[in-house]
């Protein structure tokens, strides 16, 4: 049984600058129930083609940076007004980062704790290890990952052909049974998903705590271009219908 309901997420690197790609002031969506402001890391070890940050995705497309202080110092005046911070990619968790998340050695981002900010974390399930290591060390409130197909169709939806998903799988397993807060979710595509891909996620991820099926929007920023399109509401809610069997909690976002 792993720890949880902590209130920090620390930051760690060995120099005093964080490749931080920006900050969201504001956000009622990204952490559910919460006010909170949404910060965006840069980098990512997939190329999902419906990826609509593609330019923090992609290390040859350039994207904002801001600087750790002027991070910290924005937290700071928001204290008492913030609920908390979700922490997006990219893929928070990339190895490719200059950033290190670590509950062990804690340098940077003492200021969470310090504001008693509580954390939501978004991943994709790449490092079950460090997965553990965070939530054990009591660094992430909530965590909400990524399901991006079904088992026999994940390297398609990641862009990686033969991908292997025993990561995935182990973090998805690990989210089910340690006790920290958390949900699934899958951006549904037209041309990319089918029914055959939510019956197979059903099955995975039968009994979920929580489970999202997102609407897909073009943000003009995809890493496939273009040439994307979401499915209609009644066709989303058709989906919702087929997963709800294994996962009584499965809900539509975004319609």
């Amino acid at each position: 049984m792993c720890a949880h309901g902590g209130r920090v997420f620390t930051l760690e690197t060995e120099v005093r600058r964080v490749f931080l790609a920006g900050i969201q002031k504001l956000t009622l969506l990204d952490y559910p129930g919460k006010v909170a402001c949404t910060v965006f890391t840069a980098g990512c070890d997939l190329r999902c083609p419906f990826c609509h940050n593609a330019s923090l995705a992609l290390p040859e497309r350039e994207s904002d940076s801001m600087e750790l202080d002027d991070l910290l110092a924005f937290l700071r005046k928001r204290q008492g007004i913030l609920d908390g911070v979700a922490v997006t990619g990219g893929e928070v968790l990339s190895d490719t980062e200059a950033v290190r998340w670590s509950g062990r050695e804690p340098r940077l981002l003492t200021a969470y704790e310090e504001l008693f900010l509580l954390e939501d974390m978004k991943v994709s399930g790449l490092r079950p290890k460090r997965l553990r290591e965070i939530v054990e060390a009591k660094l992430a409130d909530r965590v909400a990952m990524d399901i991006k197909a079904a088992p026999e169709n994940y390297g398609k939806l990641v862009g990686i052909p033969g991908y292997d998903i025993a990561p995935i799988r182990e973090s998805a397993e690990y989210l089910m049974g340690c006790g920290v807060d958390y949900e699934f979710r899958t951006t549904a595509v037209k041309g990319l998903h089918t029914r055959a891909d939510f019956e197979g996620i059903a099955q995975w991820i039968a009994g979920a705590k929580e489970y999202y099926i997102q609407e897909f929007k073009d943000s003009g920023d995809l890493i496939a271009g273009q040439g994307l399109d979401g499915f209609t509401e009644a066709e989303m809610h058709a989906l919702a219908e087929v997963v709800r069997p294994l996962v009584p909690s499965v809900q539509v976002r975004g319609i």
